[in-house]
């Protein structure tokens, strides 16, 4: 037994304009599919730049607790650069009153 189901013009017109609009939302989500593909490859590019930089940052920022050793040094330096001055200025001072 068969049955043959018959649409009415109208009936066929509502048939084509569903698959016509699924269609077109089908098209639309794999369009925004291949976007969405394309930004996340650009966002891992990103990332993967980043990452590189962030080794070379741990490389720089490796040294930095060996600068806190360098303060003590900076003092002696300056105290010894103070005295000095000191010298120089007495040995000057004979020097200044020759010539004045």
């Amino acid at each position: 037994m068969s049955v043959v189901v018959a649409l009415a013009d109208s009936e066929r017109d509502l048939w084509y304009v569903a698959l016509g609009l699924g269609l077109v939302v089908a098209l639309v989500v794999a369009g925004m599919l291949v976007l969405l593909i394309r930004y996340l490859r650009e966002i891992e590019s990103s990332v993967e730049g980043l990452l590189g930089g962030a080794g070379k940052v741990a490389a720089n920022t490796e040294y930095i607790p060996q600068l806190e050793a360098t303060t003590p040094v900076l003092n002696q330096i300056a105290a010894e650069g103070a005295v000095q001055d000191a010298y120089m200025n007495a040995l000057s001072e004979g020097y200044a009153k020759e010539s004045e």
